[in-house]
């Protein structure tokens, strides 16, 4: 089993900053001509519609999934079902995989998005599968690099949700450079 994030906290991300990551982003894919594509769980298509949100989204966001169930992150996003088997819904490699995946599936005119990024984790408010609440991992799929980020989130479900959109912007500005 993957080690837990470690540090619990609350992150505050205002509906304006996130709003403000969102164009930065949009701004930044759309002057470098790459598309996005999005898988999540436990944000349940908060994540896409915080980055539509920005006008002029539709050039560089090509869609969003949302795969709540275990079984649709294997037959649709393509995550290993041996590595749920083993690990659960909540792991980086599931989040990697997601990230990845996303890319290919929604694909246009055969070409997979750029940046594939994907949420899975635990909002509560109760544990699931052995994680605790608030135990969240974030994948993104960037050009050929596939990289994760762990979290350790404290709060109500709603507030562990906004939280883990405001991480996945922020760092997602970050990787952008």
């Amino acid at each position: 089993m993957a080690p837990e994030p470690h540090e619990r906290r609350v992150t505050t991300f205002s509906a304006e900053s996130s709003a403000a990551l969102s164009a930065e982003i949009v701004a930044l894919l759309t002057a470098r001509r790459q598309t996005i594509a999005v898988a999540e769980s436990l944000t349940g298509g908060l994540l896409v519609a915080e980055l539509t949100r920005t006008p002029g989204a539709s050039a560089v966001v090509v869609g969003g999934v949302v795969a709540y169930s275990t079984e649709l992150k294997h037959t649709l996003l393509g995550v290993n079902a041996e590595v749920l088997a083993s690990h659960g819904p909540v792991h980086p490699d599931v989040a990697a995989q997601m990230a990845a995946g996303v890319r290919d599936i929604l694909a246009v005119a055969g070409e997979p998005a750029y940046i594939g990024i994907s949420t899975t984790g635990v909002a509560g408010p109760e544990p699931q599968g052995g994680r605790a609440v608030g135990t969240v991992f974030l994948g993104f799929a960037i050009g050929l690099e596939v990289r994760t980020k762990g979290l350790a989130l404290t709060g109500t479900r709603d507030e562990i949700r906004a939280q883990v959109v405001g991480e996945a912007l922020n760092e997602l500005r970050a990787l952008l450079g």
